[in-house]
């Protein structure tokens, strides 16, 4: 099966690095607009410190979200991915980069225990309601630290009421809110 070239990355040590991505309609690739104004967000923002941040890369398809925050510097990514096809392109892509990730091949909502991880992304299928779902299972298993950044991508369809958002963009279909857990 060839996998054909999917998006690349914005900036840091693998600028230009383009990504493999699976077949088929069961991932949806993070959009590069998108992906480049949450990075834009976080560079900027006193409230985020992206070098040697410990990274969370939740429904992670290609990876695209921890593999750019490793490539501008963060310490180490943790990549949860539970479609079969989605986790070759993403075993590819880390191997590619040489970066320091480990996947976790599975249901983010029964993740085994954790560390804790102070950057977090979650970019699930859009109009099942997953971000409230994944965070508390992540939460309860000790993956998030008390105040990490949370950065959610949501579908049209999709709510999520946090406190207090630290940004907030839509691209197209895309919203993305950016709050502290």
């Amino acid at each position: 099966m060839t996998i054909p070239p999917g998006p690349r990355l914005i900036a840091g040590f693998w600028r230009g690095r383009r990504l493999v991505a699976p077949v088929g309609v069961e991932t949806r690739p993070t959009g590069l607009r998108t992906r480049q104004a949450v990075f834009d967000i976080l560079a900027h923002a006193p409230w985020c410190e992206l070098r040697g941040a410990r990274v969370l890369d939740v429904f992670a398809g290609t990876g695209a979200y921890g593999l750019e925050a490793l490539s501008r510097g963060a310490a180490g990514a943790v990549f949860f991915e539970a479609a079969p096809a989605a986790l070759v392109a993403l075993r590819k892509n880390i191997a590619a980069c040489g970066a320091a990730g480990r996947v976790i091949a599975g249901d983010v909502l029964a993740v085994p225990p954790g560390e804790p991880h102070d950057l977090v992304f979650l970019d699930p299928p859009y109009g099942q309601n997953l971000v409230p779902q994944a965070l508390a299972a992540l939460r309860a298993r000790a993956w998030v630290t008390r105040g990490a950044i949370i950065v959610a991508e949501l579908g049209p369809d999709d709510a999520l009421e946090v406190p207090e958002v630290l940004a907030e963009r839509a691209h197209g279909k895309a919203r993305v809110k950016i709050f502290r857990a």
